[in-house]
């Protein structure tokens, strides 16, 4: 038996980096898996893969910025599958800059995506949920909504520090429903992103000295503990953060 057996989860920005490890690891534990994201050729090889694994899985594109592209992918979850069972808030970006050279138009587009994507996500399939008796709701946020750094990024910051108080507010308001809801925050872990906001080898290195693992985690490290949030094995957590970071913030 699988630990997502007959549950339907949908995941945004699942086309790639930990979104995708997370898909494909929720197929393998019995989960029927909508991936959503607007990368819509890696997203679909994604959904052939675990096909061919002999897994569940349909992708929809999904902007999380637009509400009609979240009521769409709820209903796709529900009308292929059943229902909804769990879902995953994904999707995020990375901007790094200064406060004094970050644009309103950059403010506007992290948050949109970051928070509002979030917001637009768990208010789409709260009622799926409700239907389904109840459910899981796993929110990721980062180290940086727990603690800031001198890194240059403050609008990201921001953004995760909101995910993970809109986690706690999730949690209280909706746990009578049966529906958790926790958030996890991984440190930097081996994705695109973090390749591409640090690309001067030397930084890389700097960064590495101040982990006390010494190294980047890994998305199956980080999906290993959404995929306990998502399971039954998690039926008393909520409102909780899941830190998954190396030691990073222990210093």
């Amino acid at each position: 038996m699988g630990r997502l057996d007959g549950k339907v989860v949908l995941i945004s920005g699942a086309a790639k980096g930990q979104g995708a490890t997370e898909a494909i690891m929720f197929a393998a534990e019995g989960a029927k898996v909508v991936l959503g994201d607007i990368l819509d050729e890696e997203g679909l090889k994604i959904e052939s893969q675990i096909r061919e694994h002999g897994g569940e899985a349909t992708y929809v594109h999904l902007d999380v910025t637009q509400e009609a592209d979240w009521d769409e992918a709820v209903h796709i979850a529900v009308d292929s599958y059943g229902a909804l069972n769990v879902l995953v808030n994904n999707a995020g970006i990375l901007i790094r800059k200064s406060i004094e050279d970050t644009t309103v138009e950059d403010w506007d587009r992290i948050m949109n995506i970051n928070a509002k994507g979030v917001f637009l996500g768990t208010k789409a399939a709260i009622p799926a949920l409700k239907s389904a008796g109840g459910g899981s709701i796993i929110n990721i946020s980062s180290t940086a909504g727990l603690v800031s750094s001198s890194s240059g990024s403050a609008s990201y910051t921001a953004t995760k520090g909101a995910v993970r108080l809109f986690t706690k507010s999730t949690a209280i308001q909706y746990a009578k429903d049966g529906i958790r809801c926790n958030s996890v925050h991984p440190g930097p872990i081996e994705t695109d992103m973090i390749h591409q906001s640090i690309t001067d080898p030397n930084a890389m290195a700097l960064r590495m000295e101040k982990l006390p693992m010494g190294r980047l985690g890994k998305p199956e490290e980080v999906a290993n503990g959404v995929l306990y949030l998502a399971s039954d094995e998690s039926s008393f957590v909520t409102g909780s953060e899941l830190v998954i970071d190396g030691g990073s913030t222990a210093q």
